[in-house]
């Protein structure tokens, strides 16, 4: 629902995305695209994935008409390949929801092209970090990595705090305030075992697919890197929409 009720983190989204130059290329990572191995989507046109049911029909009205981008898909490639990972390739992969909701808000008029990049759940964290830092020298040469998730998102504790409203939710706050922690201390190793360093990080995570893009975020990041938080929040009760920028 962030594509029609974008809310104050979505207008802050925006606001960052005015302030970056305008990159040659997106690589984004949604966690609704998961693989067995890193793949590439490098085909010419992006189609506008609508991968979810039962919510406003006006969804499957919106289209984020995209170009892909085979030359840069292909840097990708070659930039995991020479960190010694396998690579795939999908020339019929779109942009799933995870890809195009944030990318409309940050580049509404789909100007610039996009690459899509799969994640590996079973990989954990320390794979989605490696990752990133595989991405790394194109970050330094016009390439935009986006990473797209949520900071929480426990579903289940969605749907309760939904129905009741006064379901004890703090859990999400307490997460959130731990991994911006981190991040502001650079304190990688903690992040990426923030299963067992972190008593909420399970329930915040019952399945970490929208944390892992995060990893691979600051994998991506220079080590010197300065983390922004341009937005932190919760919405719909539970589900922690903080957003960083890494420069």
């Amino acid at each position: 629902m962030f594509a029609l009720e974008p809310g104050a983190a979505g207008a802050a989204m925006s606001v960052m995305a005015n302030r970056l130059a305008v990159p040659r290329a997106i690589v984004v990572i949604s966690p609704h695209w998961e693989t067995m191995v890193p793949t590439v989507g490098n085909g010419v046109h992006m189609p506008t994935i609508h991968d979810f049911g039962g919510f406003d029909p006006r969804l499957f009205d919106i289209q984020y008409p995209a170009s892909g981008s085979p030359e840069a898909a292909q840097q990708v490639v070659a930039a995991l390949q020479a960190a010694g990972l396998p690579v795939a390739t999908d020339a019929t992969r779109g942009l799933d929801h995870g890809a195009w909701v944030p990318l409309r808000q940050m580049f509404p008029d789909a100007s610039v092209p996009v690459v899509p990049l799969s994640i590996q759940h079973h990989g954990g964290p320390r794979h989605a970090w490696r990752v990133g830092q595989a991405l790394a020298p194109l970050a330094r040469q016009g390439v935009l990595i986006v990473a797209s998730g949520n900071i929480t998102h426990n579903l289940r504790d969605w749907q309760i705090a939904s129905m009741r409203g006064g379901t004890d939710v703090s859990y999400a706050h307490a997460f959130s305030d731990w991994v911006h922690a981190q991040i502001q201390a650079h304190n990688i190793d903690a992040l990426l075992d923030y299963r067992s360093t972190q008593p909420d990080g399970v329930r915040a995570h019952p399945r970490d697919e929208h944390l892992l893009p995060l990893f691979t975020a600051l994998g991506a990041a220079s080590p010197d890197a300065q983390a922004q938080a341009w937005y932190r929040g919760i919405s719909d009760h539970v589900i922690a929409m903080d957003g960083y920028a890494f420069a």
